[in-house]
């Protein structure tokens, strides 16, 4: 198992798909990498020498921001937002959608699983 940035990255697939495995890579970084380093994406993690993982690897250290440094960049940056008490921080604060999106319906991911209302019932005609 080849191993960047403290993440294991599969080896039976092609270059550019494993380095999406590594957070804050996506595909347009990851042939982006592969173009710097001159490799050929058709190739398979297992095919890969060591020179080419380590130029790889130089790559992803200078020029990207990913993994630990990443997630604490974006939390540091909620922090900011939650502390400063500007719309977007308290829309995170009360763990609701923080870009404009309806919450009368839908919204489930963000506010959890639909609870009942205890004691509602409904009206029967008679």
């Amino acid at each position: 198992m080849a191993r960047i940035s403290g993440v294991n990255i599969p080896t039976n697939k092609k270059i550019n798909i494993a380095l999406t495995y590594i957070f804050g890579i996506g595909n347009k970084i990851a042939n982006d990498i592969c173009s710097e380093a001159s490799l050929n994406i058709a190739k398979r993690v297992s095919e890969l020498n060591d020179d080419e993982l380590n130029k790889i690897r130089d790559l992803i250290d200078q020029k990207h921001t990913v993994e630990g440094d990443l997630r604490r960049q974006i939390s540091l940056d909620i922090k900011r937002l939650n502390d400063l008490g500007c719309y977007r921080g308290l829309r995170h604060r009360k763990k609701l959608p923080v870009r404009g999106q309806r919450t009368h319906t839908n919204a489930r991911t963000r506010k959890g699983k639909a609870v009942a209302i205890a004691g509602k019932k409904k009206v029967t005609k008679g």
